[in-house]
């Protein structure tokens, strides 16, 4: 009875003792495949496999003479002649990461072939595991690699370029801020040739108008034989003067001999010259005004002519002015990629953060093993 009764909780023990072993076992299991395995391949790659990452860093501006700006060191700018252009940082910046620019890159320097060096980790290396080496493939790649941060408030954009060896991350860097200064200078040498070839055409046309407003005053001046209405008028209007002074004195004249020699033998000439006074006043006097040939029906059209031709004039003179400040704007650089930070020739690799890798993947482990136990455990649970 009493060792019937004494076996009894070593058996139940045994069981629940077995139970105790299988689930730190499951535990060492997951404790395994979650944190050690996964620390040792960190610990391998980061120690033995992953190539070391250098980082060279450049700091530029690109500024304007003409564009105002209210910023810190726009104002500080500003007060030496020049202000930001952000449209132009941006233009430049997409230009860093473009196609055109790894073109170039890939041609000069051999882009391509320094990235996929088999010197360079299995992991790390262009087309390293998937085997794609198309140009897109490549253009991918090469924006992980080059990093360009505008900052707004400074108008100050930096550069990182990131190579395997230290002479390629260099010369990559100082390859795209000479590519960068090419671009702006040909924006400023398509702004100049715009401008002028707009001023120029200006200057064309209304040389073209002066020229056609010219000859149409010379044609009616030809046509209507009147060289100036107005002083032609004057000169008229003068001539037609001293013939009534003449008619005045002459009927003075002939009234005093009419009322005291009445026989006078002058009487009838003086009558004559007193008529011939009068249809030649009428004769000038129409050729001013009143009639289709007088100078005053002459003279509206000419008017028109006239202000025509001044107006292509001035037209003329404000498009030479024109012409003459676009050339001298175009005198003048637009745009300026000034270097604030010339590119660094890094001496040491900065990536990759061995030991910052190696914690971090050890620190997600522990947080993966400690979740997937409670899980583990609750069902358990749910299950006895």
């Amino acid at each position: 009875m009493n060792s019937a009764v004494g076996n009894t909780p070593k058996g139940s023990d045994a069981p629940s003792a077995n139970g105790f072993i299988a689930r730190i076992k499951r535990l060492n299991r997951l404790f395994l495949l979650t944190v050690v395995i996964p620390t040792t391949l960190s610990v391998i790659y980061f120690g033995l496999i992953a190539s070391d990452v250098f980082i060279s860093e450049s700091r530029f501006v690109v500024r304007s003479p003409e564009r105002q700006t209210a910023s810190p060191l726009g104002l500080l700018l500003k007060g030496s002649g020049f202000s930001r252009a952000q449209d132009d940082t941006y233009s430049v910046q997409d230009f860093m990461l473009s196609r055109d620019a790894l073109h170039s890159l890939d041609d000069s320097l051999g882009l391509r072939k320094a990235f996929s060096s088999s010197d360079v980790d299995i992991f790390s290396r262009f087309s390293g595991l998937d085997w794609d080496d198309s140009f897109e493939a490549l253009h991918q790649y090469y924006q992980k690699k080059v990093e360009v941060q505008f900052e707004p408030a400074s108008s100050i954009t930096t550069l990182r370029v990131r190579g395997f060896t230290s002479e390629t991350a260099f010369e990559v860097n100082q390859q795209l801020l000479a590519m960068a200064e090419t671009l702006v200078n040909q924006l400023n040498e398509r702004g100049r040739q715009d401008m002028i070839r707009f001023a120029a055409g200006e200057v064309t046309a209304a040389e073209n108008k002066a020229k056609a407003a010219a000859l149409a005053l010379s044609a009616y001046r030809n046509q209507k034989g009147v060289i100036d209405p107005e002083r032609q008028s004057t000169i008229q209007l003068q001539q037609v003067a001293k013939l009534q002074e003449e008619l005045i004195a002459t009927q003075a004249q002939l009234s005093q001999l009419q009322a005291f020699a009445k026989n006078n033998p002058q009487i009838p000439s003086l009558q004559q010259l007193v008529q011939n006074l009068r249809q030649e006043i009428a004769a000038e006097t129409a050729r001013v005004a009143g009639g289709d040939r007088s100078l005053a029906n002459k003279a509206a059209e000419y008017q028109r002519l006239a202000l025509d031709r001044e107006f292509a004039d001035r037209q003329l003179g404000s498009a030479f002015a024109s012409l003459e400040q676009a050339r001298s704007e175009a005198q003048r650089q637009q745009l300026y990629l000034e270097r604030i930070v010339q590119p660094s020739k890094p001496d040491m690799a900065m990536e990759p953060r061995r030991i910052r890798g190696v914690v971090a993947t050890l620190a997600v482990g522990l947080i993966a093993w400690g979740i997937l136990s409670m899980l583990l455990a609750g069902v358990k649970e749910h299950q006895d």
